[in-house]
């Protein structure tokens, strides 16, 4: 089923020209298209289906320092104080706030890895801190258990991911963006070398600028146009409780059970890193990219069924722009969770946290989480095609510096000092790519 979305209306009307289309209305092109727009470019964002319909909100909702790659460690800190900016901005609540992150463990090497992360980052100015056996105790009282040690991140939260793309993409029109959901993007036109305008099922838009934010469709569409994007999404399985389990921490990570508050008092649970790996056709062309990820995650990871390779996001087939695509075909991805791991989540839940035993399943639902071979994004505005930009790829991160990542964007394209580096996100640093050009797999 469906995963809890907030739903928006907006126009039905398509523009004949924009300064910049940003396709792709998850937490990333919803937040492109509001800081281009916030930055005075006449916008457009496309979303094929409804707002915020695919990963973006089937994910935990955290917004988090604690633990990140130390590539994306600041574009992480800064998102934390833009979602607070853009709440701001746009006046209605999406459910952020800075609850902070509790760690708990009983691995003495898991927690010699938060320890050796925790000093690096104290450098970097995070408030990350070490909890005692007695600390980690106390702070899990929910559990009932005497727990080894843990972290306690403060200044890390939570945001609600039912209401925040919708609400982005509110604030978008706030500053005179157009929205349209429900029309797919086809292609690109390009005139030597760069973008001239964006072909949908509705019609052609002129531009001089397109940001792909397609989430696990970007490589696909990517593809059409001759260039490479080493993608591949698994298939994430989580569930929601009723409300009515009290006492617990607003945010709990352990290595049998995730929970999460919810905006209704409810609770996401979910198991850290357990997925289900669907075979698709870029999946198996692209595979020698993420063998070494794969090997890593093996244990984690259970083979899948064919719904993606039948949704196909992951196709690697050409389509004419004259006719229906797989994006119109399937609007929505919306996979069947497995059962299995839905069950086990519940379990594992219910015995660490008593108070789960009180409240009922409100839903299940499954998500695909499209990853990099390194597990970092790619931003870039320089991937092949002049007025191309891609910010993809996110591997699961892209909740949380989803403003941070549509903050980035809009700097390369508005031509302002971007608020991070930026080489660690350049397409080229994939062996076997060429600037994004069609590799040999």
């Amino acid at each position: 089923m469906p995963a809890p979305l907030m739903q928006i209306d907006t126009p039905d009307n398509l523009p004949d020209s924009a300064d910049v289309v940003v396709i792709g209305a998850g937490i990333v092109g919803v937040s492109a298209a509001y800081w281009l727009a916030r930055g005075g470019m006449k916008v457009m964002l496309l979303e094929k289906g409804r707002i915020g319909a695919e990963q973006s909100s089937r994910n935990w909702g955290w917004c988090r320092q604690q633990n990140r790659d130390a590539r994306e460690l600041p574009l992480s800190t800064r998102s934390l104080a833009l979602w607070e900016d853009m709440t701001a901005d746009i006046g209605e609540d999406m459910g952020f706030r800075r609850c902070g992150l509790l760690y708990l463990s009983n691995d003495q090497a898991e927690i010699y890895g938060w320890d050796r992360w925790g000093q690096f980052a104290r450098g970097q100015g995070v408030d990350t801190q070490m909890l005692t056996a007695d600390q980690a105790s106390e702070s899990g009282a929910a559990t009932g258990k005497r727990w080894l040690g843990g972290v306690w991140s403060p200044t890390d939260g939570i945001a609600d991911p039912s209401r925040a793309a919708p609400i982005i993409a509110k604030g978008v029109m706030q500053h005179q963006g157009v929205v349209l959901q429900n029309c797919a993007a086809r292609g690109i036109d390009v005139q030597n070398g760069n973008v001239s305008a964006v072909i949908t099922e509705r019609g052609t838009i002129k531009t001089r600028q397109v940001v792909m934010a397609g989430g696990a469709w970007a490589a696909s569409f990517l593809h059409q146009s001759g260039l490479f994007f080493p993608q591949a999404a698994v298939r994430s399985s989580i569930l929601s409780v009723q409300p009515g389990a009290e006492g617990l921490p607003d945010a709990l990570h352990t290595n049998e059970v995730s929970v999460t508050r919810r905006g209704d008092g409810g609770h996401t649970l979910a198991v850290s890193g357990r997925a289900n790996l669907d075979p698709t056709p870029g999946a198996l062309l692209g595979a020698k990219h993420f063998l070494p990820m794969f090997a890593k995650r093996w244990r984690a990871l259970r083979p899948g069924g064919l719904q993606a390779w039948q949704a196909g996001h992951e196709t690697r087939q050409t389509w004419a722009l004259d006719r229906e695509t797989p994006m119109e075909r399937m609007r929505i991805l919306d996979p069947r969770p497995s059962k299995a791991l839905v069950n086990l989540t519940l379990t594992r839940a219910r015995d660490l946290l008593p108070e789960m035993k009180k409240v009922a399943v409100q839903a299940t639902w499954a998500g695909y989480i499209d990853s990099t071979p390194d597990g970092v994004p790619v931003i870039d505005s320089d991937i092949g095609i002049g007025g191309l930009t891609l910010a993809a790829g996110l591997s699961g991160h892209g909740f949380g510096i989803g403003p941070g990542v549509g903050h980035l964007v809009a700097d390369m394209l508005l031509d302002r000092t971007p608020i991070t580096e930026t080489a660690q996100y350049k397409l080229s640093r994939f062996q076997g790519t060429q600037w994004g050009k069609v590799a040999e797999f």
